[in-house]
């Protein structure tokens, strides 16, 4: 199905937004307006929701179509938005894509069948069948990390160019990532670069936007690092990753027995910058007191 002219681009700094809980666990629409609004307001280009970290595997059906009527209404055409829709099979990721496209995103993100990881046909098999159910844009979202398959540059490139395919989050983190797909696709695919450590080789790479958890808490620090590196201002950009390189640190290594979990983590990095952003849902929860003054800590030398 051909894309509606009406979709817009994913770009820039694209925040991969959290779902705010109240504190029985169910949707805080309220909540999340004001979060939404202050990623707007703190340099967040784009707008991407019930990703991993809106926490889309910790929400059933009924749940998700509510967060997708809700957030395409408040933000209304106003910056590109990107959904994610994506299950193991491909019968509920149509279904979920379909619902989002037609209550107006201007695309949707759907992760690699994951858990049974199936041969790469299959998975191309699955966005194929996504494309033409759909009027909106279709992002692969390659993430090797949480599903154990990642689609090569050269089989992204055979979806992109059967027009199957318009955006990449590449969520492995190697820059290198975004310089073979910029080589291969060119300006036919929009690639976001889609972790937390490497950022500014991935805008360097050629990025079109950056996609990821820390654009979701850190919006001010992140679009520093996005300016710099998309102006080609190599020691600006590293000098704004320097701002952060602390808690990037705390963030992915300090840690034991896995704990505490980078969900709890952004929830309270949220807190501590005053936005009631609540806690993950079960079976995540809350920080410790210890760890809330690490995040504090680092939130305080940051500029």
């Amino acid at each position: 199905m051909a894309v509606r002219d009406n979709c817009k681009k994913p770009f820039g700094i694209t925040p991969a937004a959290m779902t705010i809980w109240d504190s029985c666990g169910e949707y805080d629409a309220a909540k999340e307006e004001k979060y939404l609004t202050w990623l707007l307001d703190n340099g967040a280009h784009s707008i991407s929701f019930c990703g991993s970290t809106g926490e889309n595997k910790a929400m059933n059906a009924e749940q998700h179509k509510q967060i997708i009527d809700h957030v395409t209404s408040f933000i209304g055409g106003e910056v590109p938005l990107i959904c994610g829709t994506g299950f193991y099979n491909t019968k509920d990721t149509i279904a979920m894509s379909k619902y989002a496209d037609e209550h107006g995103v201007d695309g949707v993100m759907c992760i690699l069948p994951y858990y049974f990881t199936p041969y790469n046909e299959a998975v191309m098999r699955h966005y194929r069948e996504i494309s033409k159910n759909i009027s909106c844009r279709l992002m692969v979202y390659n993430n090797p990390h949480f599903t154990g398959v990642e689609l090569s540059p050269q089989e992204v490139k055979q979806l992109v160019d059967e027009g199957a395919v318009q955006d990449i989050k590449a969520a492995h983190g190697d820059p290198n990532r975004v310089h073979e797909l910029k080589y291969h696709c060119g300006d036919k695919l929009q690639v976001m670069y889609g972790h937390d450590y490497a950022a500014p080789e991935g805008i360097l790479a050629g990025a079109d936007g950056w996609l990821s958890g820390f654009p979701a808490v850190l919006p001010k620090q992140c679009r520093a690092i996005w300016d710099a590196a998309s102006e080609k201002d190599v020691d600006g950009a590293f000098k704004a990753q320097a701002n952060i390189q602390d808690y990037i640190d705390y963030f992915f290594h300090d840690k034991v027995n896995g704990y505490p979990h980078w969900l709890e983590i952004c929830h309270y990095t949220l807190v501590a910058q005053g936005v009631d952003a609540g806690i993950a849902r079960l079976p995540l929860a809350e920080l410790s007191d210890e760890h809330k003054k690490k995040v504090e800590k680092l939130l305080a030398e940051m500029d």
